[in-house]
């Protein structure tokens, strides 16, 4: 990213919660802490099914009495429906606040040039009563603006910041083994946990019950990952939804995501062959290997 580029995530939406029990209704659904979100430190979480599968995921950022949750746009009236099935009594309140607010991506460097910023993910400060967050899943995703609209031109003109496009952004993304785009594909037909969610920092195995804890925390006691979210290489030809890829003659993974920036869903272990090429269909494709994963 250059130091002065800003990205304008459209794709974005935020929902606000709040209320007199916003923090225990959170506290008691998604699967990280919610204790570790202040007004210096944001987070991301999932939320899962029952059984522990793939529903939403969101970042997290406290805001004046409530917390905002930065997901996805085409997910965020699923979203909204699924949290208002938990809420029964609880005293809180779900607004949809996507036509007010937006988000606006910054480098890492730009984020660190800012006044009281430190280098730790999920580092939250604010920028004129506006909240500035160091991603907290790879500080390489830069620094994530949560501004109001009306302000946004104006803020950016104080930074000196000039608005590039999203496809720098998202292919980093990518490469980092993040799906932002497109992640409806991937709701009930894979574990949170096979997500990468404890590498995204999305996961406390601590903080006890949550939707899905169960079949998650079974998974990571019992060392029976055996599948990962990847992103994937197209070699040759063209790739479907829920193509299967193979080696030899034997199932590796199947694609979930088939756009601009594919991910796939592969049995993975510690011998994993990055740089050869599958068969998927009537295509070939490459695996491609996060820094992250070692």
């Amino acid at each position: 990213m250059n130091k002065n580029s800003v990205f304008i995530l459209e794709d974005r939406g935020i929902l606000f919660v709040s209320g007199e029990d916003a923090k225990e209704f959170l506290q008691n659904i998604v699967t990280n802490d919610l204790n570790k979100v202040t007004n210096d430190q944001s987070c991301f979480a999932s939320l899962l099914s029952p059984q522990g599968k793939y529903l939403f995921d969101f970042i997290i950022v406290k805001y004046k009495h409530g917390y905002f949750l930065d997901c996805e746009k085409k997910q965020i009236d699923k979203l909204y429906n699924q949290l208002k099935i938990y809420k029964l009594r609880s005293k809180v309140e779900i607004l949809n606040l996507s036509n007010e607010f937006v988000v606006a991506v910054i480098s890492k460097e730009k984020f660190l040039s800012l006044k009281n910023s430190k280098e730790i993910e999920g580092f939250t400060l604010k920028y004129e009563e506006d909240q500035i967050v160091l991603d907290p899943r790879f500080k390489e995703l830069g620094g994530r603006l949560i501004i109001n609209l009306e302000k946004l031109y104006i803020s950016l003109k104080k930074m000196e910041l000039r608005i590039v496009s999203n496809e720098q952004y998202y292919n980093l993304s990518y490469k980092l083994g993040v799906p932002q785009i497109d992640t409806e594909k991937l709701q009930n037909k894979i574990f949170g946990i096979e997500c990468n969610f404890e590498e995204l920092n999305a996961l406390d195995f601590k903080k006890g019950c949550y939707v899905g804890q169960e079949n998650t925390a079974r998974i990571k006691l019992k060392k029976k990952l055996s599948k990962k979210l990847l992103p994937i290489e197209l070699v040759q030809g063209r790739i479907q939804e829920d193509d299967i890829i193979f080696t030899e003659d034997k199932e590796l993974g199947k694609i979930l995501i088939n756009n601009k920036f594919p991910f796939a869903v592969i049995k993975f272990n510690e011998n994993f062959e990055y740089h050869k090429e599958y068969k998927c269909g009537s295509a070939k494709i490459k695996v491609i290997r996060p820094k992250w994963l070692l």
